[in-house]
């Protein structure tokens, strides 16, 4: 069975079930309706959601590549408990992302598109000055998905679109690796001033000023060299 998770059948008219599928266990996941290490069986979900088990399956083979559940086959189907690495690499990650959509996107945007993550940046400059972790992971992550939008390319936007259960549950307890309220406020000033000028070097060196930890270039290349 599925544990004591329930779920509301499915209005199917003018959606697409396997992604409508998706998004509803991927938000049980998020709020914690589906626990780490709760089995799922396609056959219960289906008879929940009133869908055949066709696009349950396909949704939980979707979770399964980013994380969210693991699959043993013709044994059982899991949600997953977020490894050790999770938020660091998931951090790692998006920056690097967001690094390319900043080169890509600043140059191509419409005057509206940068206004938006402009409004995007001020937000996260008051949350920092505010020194609250929540709303600055809040705000960063609605910076980032302007600055995603704004590339313009499909590619980019699905990747976030798909990937984006994945990166909340992982950015769960995210702190800011600089305490410094001053010197982490000025960091997201420089940013949002570079992004104003439609400058990519500039903005990306700001970028990952605040957001890698200074330990994280390092611990990487430990591990390589003990390949």
């Amino acid at each position: 069975m599925t544990d004591s998770a329930s779920f509301s059948p499915l209005d199917p008219r003018g959606v697409v079930l396997g992604d409508e599928v998706f998004a509803v266990l991927g938000q049980a996941i998020l709020d914690g309706r589906l626990m780490p290490g709760q089995r799922l069986r396609d056959v219960d979900l289906a008879d929940q959601l009133r869908v055949s088990r066709t696009p349950v399956r396909e949704a939980l083979q979707r979770l399964e590549r980013f994380g969210l559940v693991e699959i043993a086959a013709n044994r059982w189907t899991r949600v997953t408990t977020p490894s050790p690495t999770a938020l660091h690499d998931t951090q790692e990650f998006i920056v690097h992302l967001v690094r390319d959509a900043l080169t890509l996107g600043l140059p191509r945007c419409s005057t509206e598109q940068l206004e938006l993550i402009i409004a995007a940046s001020d937000a996260l400059i008051a949350a920092s000055e505010a020194d609250s972790s929540d709303a600055m992971l809040g705000t960063t992550v609605m910076m980032y998905q302007q600055m995603i939008r704004a590339t313009g390319n499909e590619v980019f936007i699905q990747v976030m679109r798909e990937a984006g259960i994945a990166f909340q549950r992982n950015l769960r307890g995210w702190q800011h690796p600089d305490p410094d309220v001053e010197v982490r406020t000025n960091n997201y000033r420089a940013l949002r001033d570079a992004i104003a000028r439609r400058d990519a070097p500039a903005a990306e060196r700001a970028l990952f000023a605040n957001t890698l930890d200074a330990g994280s270039t390092d611990r990487r290349t430990t591990e390589s060299d003990s390949l």
